[in-house]
């Protein structure tokens, strides 16, 4: 049987949320969009029929779970109003990572865009 799920990758930040999809099918992580607001993710889960949501959770080098209010706040309300699985994923150096893809760096929105799908694939491929 194949796995129809639709998959969304989260990587939030206070100025912006970088977002990535995929489906359970090609278990493919792909850029989506950067969006600013809580409101915009779920409107993307509804134009995007998303299954599970898969949030970065900001982790300290040391492996502890950051203490970041705004965060576990933007946890909370996700998995209130959007009645979806909210699955977390270790982001420590996502960002990083997204930067080392482009020599250059990435403008900041495409950057957090490709650390969503970063986060996304590393779910996709531990599952």
């Amino acid at each position: 049987m194949e796995n129809t799920k639709k998959y969304l990758g989260i990587d939030w930040g206070e100025k912006r949320i970088g977002l990535a999809t995929a489906d359970g099918e090609t278990n493919l992580a792909l850029p989506l969009e950067t969006v600013e607001t809580l409101a915009d993710v779920l409107k993307v889960m509804k134009e995007e029929k998303t299954d599970i949501v898969v949030l970065g959770a900001p982790t300290k080098m040391s492996g502890e779970a950051a203490d970041n209010p705004l965060w576990l706040s933007f946890l909370e309300q996700l998995k209130e109003r959007s009645g979806r699985l909210v699955e977390l994923v270790d982001e420590r150096l996502s960002s990083l990572a997204a930067d080392s893809l482009d020599g250059q760096g990435t403008e900041k929105a495409e950057r957090d865009e490709i650390a969503a799908t970063l986060i996304l694939q590393d779910y996709l491929d531990r599952n």
